[in-house]
């Protein structure tokens, strides 16, 4: 497991952290997603590759950025 640090700039609310954490857990459903629309961060911890993260948030809609 890895724990991975994301910024999504276009997150704006509850809704979009829910989306967020669908579109990784579609992935792996065991993940762990914090995120916090205050200061657009999403810690991500999962087995599944960054990569692959990143690619399902962007695919849900959203800019991911690294911190």
């Amino acid at each position: 497991m890895a724990t991975l640090d994301f910024v999504i700039p276009d997150m704006a609310c509850s809704a979009c952290a829910e989306s967020i954490t669908k579109a990784v857990q579609s992935l792996d459903a065991d993940a762990s997603v914090e995120a916090d629309t205050t200061t657009k961060k999403v810690t991500v911890t999962t087995a599944t590759a960054a990569d692959q993260v990143k690619q399902a948030i962007t695919t849900a809609g959203y800019t991911v950025q690294n911190p």
